[in-house]
């Protein structure tokens, strides 16, 4: 259990990587943030997926970014999670204006390839992804040699998001405008060697949002 720990751990930033991180994040500051999806299953979002959308919130709000794009596809569950996370995100407060979606990634590594392509073409050019310490961490080596060395990475600072937990509030919102009709899960698409793929961005679309 304990090396289990230790592994788990070895996974994540550390509280002052992350706050280092975020403090460069405030000088910095980016015109758009990729926050990665996570399954919708009815009728409430999960911890993480509640802590992504308020982390996402936050920064918008100290102004780190000015706009933010939630990436996932109907992948284990049949609501695209990029439209879901845009319906809570716009009910907890950031103008709809300023959310954009990106609904054809299947893994955390698309979520940030298909997001910053998706961004160049609309016309930002300084990215950020932001999400939790783990995911983040996980995707830095991904994104730093198949996106780009200028993604900024802004993980969660777990202080900033347990003082926020409170008041994590759990809007209703329209979910079945984010169902998708013809949805058939992942798992009985693609094999699990196939999925395991990529998760490590071995499938990526490279025709996608050119």
């Amino acid at each position: 259990m304990l090396l289990l720990f230790a592994l788990f751990q070895s996974c994540a930033y550390s509280g002052k990587k992350a706050t280092r991180l975020l403090e460069k994040a405030k000088e910095k500051k980016y015109e758009i943030i990729v926050v990665p999806g996570v399954p919708f299953n009815v009728p409430d979002w999960d911890r993480v997926m509640r802590g992504r959308v308020y982390w996402s919130k936050y920064l918008y709000d100290i102004g780190v970014t000015k706009n933010v794009m939630y990436s996932g596809s109907s992948v284990y569950s049949p609501y695209y999670e990029a439209k879901i996370m845009a319906l809570y995100a716009e009910a907890i407060g950031i103008p709809k204006d300023r959310i954009f979606i990106e609904t054809k990634a299947e893994h955390s590594t698309e979520n940030i390839y298909y997001s910053f392509k998706l961004a160049r073409k609309l016309g930002f050019n300084s990215v950020g992804l932001a999400s939790d310490h783990f995911q983040t961490k996980s995707l830095k080596r991904f994104t730093r040699k198949r996106v780009s060395p200028n993604v900024g990475l802004i993980p969660w600072v777990m202080p900033i998001i347990r003082q926020m937990d409170p008041a994590m509030v759990t809007p209703q919102i329209p979910y079945n405008t984010a169902l998708n009709d013809s949805f058939v899960s992942i798992k009985k698409r693609e094999g699990f060697f196939k999925r395991l793929k990529g998760t490590w961005g071995k499938n990526l679309d490279k025709t996608l949002y050119n």
